[in-house]
């Protein structure tokens, strides 16, 4: 199942049977998407088995001092790993899904608008992945919530 152009309610759906199905929880670490990643898996089925919670860390000084990050820049793979890992420090949970990236209009940090860094982190270690949505900021925030969907269930059906 599951590439970037599957709806995102369906992504949940699926994410939230085999959460539950494992006996699994899930957090999330949000910059970009800006709580789209939460509301989508809190509305998935029994949510309140499976999701542990998030963290809306738009303000780089939240994702240095709430979720652990290394200060410096913010729009890069090494970012996006180590809110993951916060993530599952704070929130305590079998897997952690961040995302950081530029929605746009503009460039930020020398990136262009639509760069986006996704990982998922378990116990075991992070996969993290680096994609350039086009088209309008409300745009790359969908495209980057349903890639960041389809990257954790990938990642559940791989490591149950």
């Amino acid at each position: 199942m599951g590439g970037p152009t599957q709806d995102a309610a369906e992504l949940a759906e699926a994410v939230a049977r085999l959460l539950r199905e494992n006996k699994q929880t899930v957090a999330v670490a949000e910059s970009l998407t800006s709580g789209k990643l939460a509301s989508r898996l809190g509305a998935a089925p029994e949510a309140s088995s499976w999701f542990a919670g998030g963290v809306v860390a738009y303000a780089a000084h939240v994702k240095f001092e709430v979720l652990g990050v290394e200060p410096g820049p913010v729009v890069t793979e090494q970012c996006a790993r180590q809110m993951a890992r916060g993530v599952i420090r704070l929130m305590r949970s079998d897997f952690g899904l961040a995302v950081t990236g530029v929605g746009g209009p503009d460039p930020d940090e020398g990136k262009p608008a639509g760069t986006v860094f996704i990982s998922v982190a378990t116990a075991r270690g992070e996969d993290v992945a680096e994609y350039h949505f086009d088209g309008d900021p409300a745009s790359v925030l969908e495209q980057s919530t349903a890639a960041a969907l389809s990257m954790l269930l990938a990642t559940i059906e791989l490591r149950p």
